[in-house]
């Protein structure tokens, strides 16, 4: 074959440009690139179809997956030099020996060039078994051959491995998914045009190249077929119709070839001597004479070169956009990394400290221009903080959940000491109150707690959006102990304010506030409520208008039994049944002779080990209880009204502001000294393999768009 020079310097403009992203180990996949994907089943002839386009063997064979690798091959047509014109061409007999006019080079091995194509086969297998091992493992990393010769037309094409459905021998179990993931991330590429091998002697309809061609390209614009093996088909068939596209049509169309049975590969017929085998078969065979001229592999090869040809001529525009927006992109990043050299210590660690002063005083704030739209963040978490959760469960306190009716009574009593008081005692009212006062402050602690993790949570909310961190990690470390360590020290005096708002409230119960009910009202209050539920009193007879029996003094006149004895002021601290029993008002005479005469020494016993109260409230105590407790809620209500207003504002000024004026001061206090810069300033080994990788995707692409713009 001899070249055309159908479009051989675009062809070669996208092997240069292939050859400057495979250079900086990047594939060429954000750019698109267009090239030609071979894709078939096992043993449906594609390495058959690359060797008759090389005219050469220098392709891995065997029996199950020989290719594990994807092989990018680029075709490049190198004429003989003027000077060696007339000097014998090689033996077509013997595809073996070297040309000095034919060799091969890989990508991964720069400067060698390998003119004996069995050290290039050889070579295929060393490199795929390094990367994949020496099982039947498969790798996407591809393997990058350029192959100088006069004998073919510019091409780039992508071998595929071919498609498999049972795993055999050592094959991983998931070995059909693996395949055809990689076969699908080359084809699905819009710019990919896709070569399907299909063996002729097998219905088309069950083939796996045009099956996984038509996913992605359900039009057929840019698939192309070969048919192999036509030779072997029975007598009497043809792939006529295939090629006429009345079966499976493809924009592109069918090309037939016959390529080198096995038995003609292991006596190494030359591909020359198969070729020229081939154009005699289809020039003498009734159904392909009259078509002859567009059968065969060098029509194949001029086809293709036509394609990519064209197909890079389209795509040239729409390359030239793309290679722009990968510089922005690239640029972008290198910018965020630092840039190509690095920056002076001292002025990094001061732009960071000023970042995330203004983004913490943003936060809390809410002037940050990134605010979330779907939950409360930063300064309004803390504000949750204040007027629903605090305020919440300092309203819902309930200051008679630790105390009975029962223990009050018991706290008038002893409030009262050895005389018993004729009102309700301002002690047992101020020992109560302040009890339950006290119990305030463990909320309001907690308050305090939850601000402080909230101001933590804004800190691990920051730190990851400044660009220097993700540059100097040890910095980022530094900064999050600093900030730490000040809202920590900043906990002390905010939790000391805090408690003392509260011992403040309690060691002073001022019951002149204006808010607060008077013990007058309150006695009046309660005295309404008890009457209220008392039966009406005696009405006067109506005929004699004297009142009823029992009205007057109290039940104590005349005309009414001598009532049984009231109980004394400690009578409900007894049982009755403890009692003596009383006779005619006086208690009973002992029975025993001798004994200490009536009314003196039986009525005096030893008090008990433990007084405690025996019997339900009676009615003075329960008013004085129902009075104490009207108080303790009406003035604690008070104190928790004021708790509410000042425990947030002792917070937000001891914590949350003290946090927002000084924590940039604290920082340059901290860090901006020589000895501290030292440590904190080493990029992270992640960030300097990036700007590395970063700063040659870059050269490469200002190196592609110069390419570009040459043509």
């Amino acid at each position: 074959m001899t070249s055309t020079g159908l479009g051989t310097e675009v062809v070669a403009l996208v092997n240069r440009l292939q050859d400057v992203f495979s250079a900086v180990g990047q594939s060429a996949s954000a750019i698109d690139l267009p090239q030609i994907c071979v894709l078939g089943s096992q043993s449906s002839g594609k390495s058959s179809v690359l060797e008759n386009l090389v005219g050469r063997d220098f392709l891995p064979r065997g029996t199950g997956i020989v290719t594990r690798r994807p092989l990018v091959l680029q075709l490049i047509n190198r004429p003989i030099p003027a000077a060696k014109a007339g000097a014998p061409a090689a033996d077509a007999a013997g595809d073996s020996k070297t040309n000095e006019n034919e060799w091969g080079e890989f990508l991964h091995l720069p400067g060698e060039k390998f003119y004996d194509f069995n050290k290039i086969r050889a070579e295929i297998v060393r490199d795929t078994e390094a990367k994949t091992g020496k099982n039947a493992g498969i790798s996407p990393l591809p393997i990058n051959l350029r192959i100088f010769s006069p004998n073919v037309l510019t091409l780039t094409l992508v071998d595929l491995p071919g498609t498999t459905r049972v795993p055999v021998g050592d094959q991983p179990r998931d070995i059909e998914r693996q395949i055809r993931d990689m076969l699908m991330k080359y084809i699905s590429r819009p710019n990919a045009v896709i070569l399907a091998v299909t063996a002729a002697n097998v219905d088309l309809a069950n083939s796996d190249g045009l099956k996984l061609a038509r996913e992605v390209d359900p039009e057929g614009t840019r698939t192309i077929g070969v048919l192999t093996k036509v030779d072997l088909m029975d007598a009497g068939t043809d792939v006529i119709d295939i090629l006429a596209g009345r079966v499976i049509p493809l924009r592109l169309g069918y090309v037939p070839v016959v390529n080198r049975g096995q038995r003609d590969v292991d006596s190494s017929k030359p591909i020359q001597v198969a070729l020229d085998a081939e154009k005699k078969f289809f020039e003498t065979h009734p159904s392909y004479s009259s078509k002859a001229q567009y059968c065969g592999t060098p029509y194949l090869a001029r086809r293709l070169n036509a394609i990519l040809m064209h197909h890079i001529r389209a795509t040239l525009p729409d390359i030239k956009v793309r290679i722009g927006e990968q510089q922005k992109k690239h640029a972008a990043e290198l910018q965020s990394l630092g840039g190509m050299v690095a920056d002076n210590s001292g002025s990094v660690v001061l732009s960071a400290i000023t970042e995330f002063a203004t983004e913490y005083r943003g936060a809390i704030d809410g002037s940050r221009e990134d605010l979330a739209h779907d939950e409360l963040s930063g300064g309004a978490r803390i504000s949750f903080v204040f007027h629903e959760l605090y305020n919440n469960a300092i309203k819902s306190f309930d200051p008679f959940d630790q105390i009975k009716d029962g223990d009050i009574r018991v706290r008038l009593y002893n409030s009262s000491g050895s005389t018993p008081s004729l009102f309700v005692g301002t002690a047992a009212f101020e020992i109560l109150v302040k009890q339950q006062i006290r119990r305030l402050e463990e909320p309001s602690l907690k308050c305090c707690q939850l601000v402080y993790d909230e101001l933590i949570k804004i800190l691990n909310m920051i730190l990851p959006k400044i660009a220097a961190f993700k540059r100097y990690p040890e910095l980022e470390k530094r900064f999050n102990s600093i900030v730490i360590n000040f809202l920590r020290r900043s906990m002390e005096p905010t939790t000391k304010l805090v408690s003392n708002l509260v011992m403040m409230q309690a060691c002073y119960i001022n019951t002149t506030h204006p808010d607060f009910i008077s013990g007058h009202k309150a006695m009046s209050i309660v005295t309404d409520r008890i009457n209220a539920t008392k039966a009406p009193p005696p009405a006067t007879d109506p005929k004699s208008g004297r009142l009823a029996p029992g009205a007057v003094n109290n039940n104590k006149d005349l005309d009414v039994e001598i009532q049984k004895e009231e109980a004394g002021f400690f009578g409900s601290f007894f049982n009755p049944k403890s009692k003596k029993r009383l006779t005619n008002g006086r208690p009973e005479s002992p029975s025993t002779p001798g004994a200490a005469p009536a009314g003196v020494m039986s009525a005096m016993e030893q008090p008990p080990q433990i007084i405690r109260p025996q019997q339900a409230l009676n009615e003075r105590e329960t008013i004085e209880t129902e009075v104490i407790k009207l108080l303790i809620h009406s003035y604690f209500n008070i104190i928790k009204r004021e708790m509410i207003d000042m425990v947030p504002k002792s917070v937000s000024l001891t914590l949350v502001q003290h946090s927002k004026d000084l924590i940039q001061k604290e920082l340059l206090q901290e860090l901006y000294k020589p000895e501290v810069l030292e440590d904190i300033m080493k990029e992270s080994p992640v960030v300097v393999e990036r700007r590395a990788e970063v700063v040659k995707m870059l050269a490469a692409l200002n190196k592609a768009e110069e390419i570009v713009a040459s043509v």
